[in-house]
């Protein structure tokens, strides 16, 4: 026996130290790049709506903008996906969306609040809310990792991006 080759039992646990230290370091790494494509896909939805409404009020709402979601997605401005993101359960991309329309009035006009989703019942799947109208500026709202931050208004700060 004098030949066995392999490793001991020092050494894979050695390894196994090792590679817990490489896991808790690119873990967190991996939640932040997730919460940042969340909000990026956000950012682009947010402003795809905003053209989808324009095009709407160009074209089939004879001068107004459409009083849901579920209209752009009858006009096929829209996909289905992003008209039933009203929900967490439904969330896009872990965003959520709240559209509201004033169609009575002339001009119409219309505001999308993004919020993130709650992830697992802990964690939020974003960091900033985002706040478009028919001014086509958007607006931010910034909170903490662990939290969904706090509803944006067309008083909050514009996205500089």
């Amino acid at each position: 026996m004098k030949n066995q080759k392999g490793f001991s039992l020092i050494e894979l646990l050695i390894v196994v130290v090792i590679i817990g230290i490489i896991a808790a370091i690119a873990i967190p790494n991996l939640l932040a790049a997730r919460r940042a494509a969340n909000e990026g896909s956000s950012v682009s939805s947010m402003r795809t709506l905003h053209g989808a409404n324009v095009t709407y009020q160009s074209t089939a709402g004879n001068g107004k903008f459409a009083a849901s979601l579920a209209a752009l997605n009858t006009a096929g401005l829209i996909d289905s996906v992003f008209s039933s993101a009203t929900t967490a359960a439904n969330a896009k991309s872990g965003y959520m969306y709240t559209y509201a329309a004033v169609t009575a009035t002339t001009p119409s006009t219309f505001t999308t609040v993004a919020a993130p989703a709650i992830d697992t019942g802990v964690t939020a799947t974003g960091t900033r809310a985002f706040f478009i109208d028919q001014s086509g500026v958007m607006r931010v709202e910034v909170g903490d990792a662990g939290a969904a931050p706090v509803t944006p208004t067309v008083a909050s700060a514009p996205l500089n991006n």
